[in-house]
């Protein structure tokens, strides 16, 4: 049965449990530490007014929610070719979307979404950082149904395909990739490293300041943690941190590309790419080749050993607010799979072409930088402040001689390649990362040369596309301007027409 989407439309009735639900979420997610600790030190009287409290609250976001639900409709405009969507309660806002500039459309399903047994959808645009389209609860046939409606905007001539034909291109998905849960704990044992350590310390600090806003700090015995401290040797303590922290990171690491990125397939969906992962939260994706930007190629050693990739792609956005969460990740490939998905966004694998190197000094001002600053902050604090600084020298070599690897092999990994139709930017020092550029996709190109470099020919690029920059330093700049010049007329000539 067809669905008509030409008519304002409500979500599913359980959309109020939806929205009821999420908001009592996010409300415990700030909170939780403030309720325990006042349930434990909480008397009798105290209770009853929490009780009475959260009560209010939730007959609050139960009104809010029905309403939020009353006043929420979306359809069709098929005179303008526009996604409508009215929303709100006292003020009401109206968001139209034009068919054409559709660029992304997601179908999700988080935890709660999936008890309730509905999926939500978002409607992606090149004109703006946020996702313009929001809808929370709709059946699965409904929002598939409608994710088609909204992507066929590829111009009036599929109209006049007969409805079987539509319906049938529709359904037609051919296999292309699944990522076999192997490949992705290869993958979680391999990367994201330093994100890790970000969320450990954040999720510590996190609890340590709300335990100490909650007037909890009895509940930490912060003398037996010194005592442990003293009893044992700077160096041990030291390593078993190490051994610590690392052992979490490779579990943080593999739970969370297994939840995030659990049953990861790809398909061909009429000339798009259709993703689909996820165990706890489930989405998927329609990728559009024409409106890819950059994509981004990572590997490590650990990960060239053992033949997997991670492919990041990233379409059309607003301004020069990178949004991470915009990014589409394909992780877990083997070579042969990621050169696949490299023909099928680009229609041919993109050659590296023609190597620029940059020049020496961009090795000496990083070591300068990173190396020789820090140090002369370290003695200068240890001579005339704080002469104990100096019995943690050991620690100040081992920083010098690791940045200093680091630095020699990021050099040593940073190269600009161009051919005929692409520009390929390599560069890190343990993850190694080729960002692929269409050369017809960029929109703006700025070099620059300091004046105390151009006695010495070398100078900077940067490309500026809808999906980010990409930036060369430091590298020959009459290389880079014959370049230039060469990219500029070609954009001028070409008829690429991608947005």
């Amino acid at each position: 049965m067809e669905t008509h989407f030409n008519q304002p439309q409500r979500q599913s009735a359980i959309g109020v449990l939806v929205i009821f639900l999420e908001m009592v979420f996010v409300l415990l997610k700030n909170i939780w530490p403030i309720v325990v600790i006042t349930l434990l030190k909480a008397e009798g009287k105290s209770v009853w007014v929490g009780l009475l409290i959260a009560l209010g609250i939730f007959v609050y976001f139960g009104v809010y929610s029905f309403l939020k639900y009353r006043n929420f409709t979306f359809y069709i405009d098929d005179n303008t070719d526009e996604f409508v969507i009215n929303d709100g309660i006292i003020n009401k806002t109206k968001t139209t979307i034009q068919l054409h500039k559709i660029q992304q459309v997601n179908i999700k399903q988080n935890f709660i979404q999936r008890l309730i047994g509905v999926y939500a959808m978002d409607v992606d645009t090149a004109g703006s950082d946020q996702k313009e389209g929001n809808i929370k609860a709709v059946s699965h046939a409904l929002a598939l149904a409608l994710k088609s409606k909204l992507m066929e905007n590829e111009g009036k001539a599929v109209i006049q395909e007969s409805e079987t034909e539509v319906a049938q291109a529709v359904e037609t998905t051919i296999p292309f990739l699944k990522i076999n849960l192997v490949s992705l704990l290869k993958i979680g044992f391999t990367s994201n490293y330093v994100k890790s350590i970000g969320l450990i310390l954040t999720f510590f600090f996190t609890i340590y300041e709300n335990l100490h806003q909650a007037g909890a700090e009895d509940l930490v015995d912060t003398d037996r943690i010194k005592v442990l401290v003293d009893d044992y040797s700077l160096l041990y303590t030291l390593m078993i941190f190490v051994l610590t922290m690392f052992t979490i990171i490779f579990v943080i690491n593999v739970v969370r590309t297994l939840i995030k990125f659990f049953d990861y397939t790809v398909t061909k969906q009429k000339g798009s790419l259709m993703l689909t992962y996820g165990l706890i939260s489930t989405q998927s994706t329609i990728l559009k080749p024409e409106k890819v930007q950059i994509v981004k190629v990572s590997e490590n050693y650990f990960q060239r050993k053992l033949n997997v990739l991670e492919v990041k792609i990233r379409q059309a956005i607003s301004g020069e607010k990178k949004d991470s969460k915009s990014l589409i990740e394909i992780p877990g490939c083997n070579r042969s799979e990621g050169d696949e998905i490299l023909k099928l966004l680009f229609h041919e694998l993109p050659q590296k072409g023609v190597m620029l190197l940059p020049n020496f000094r961009r090795l000496i001002f990083s070591i300068f930088l990173i190396i020789i600053l820090p140090l002369t902050a370290y003695f200068t604090f240890g001579k005339w402040i704080e002469p104990l600084a100096f019995h943690y020298a050991n620690l100040a070599l081992i920083y010098v001689l690791l940045m200093l690897t680091l630095l020699l092999f990021g050099f040593r990994n940073y190269r600009l390649f161009v051919s005929e139709n692409h520009i390929i930017k390599q560069s890190g020092a343990w993850d190694v990362d080729q960002e692929i550029l269409q050369i017809d996709k960029i929109q703006a190109i700025t070099t620059s040369q300091l004046f105390w470099h151009k006695s010495l020919n070398i100078g900077s690029l940067t490309m500026h596309t809808a999906g980010g920059n990409i930036t060369f330093h430091l590298g020959q700049f009459d290389k880079i301007n014959d370049y230039v010049n060469l990219w500029l007329y070609e954009i001028e000539t070409s008829n690429s027409n991608w947005m």
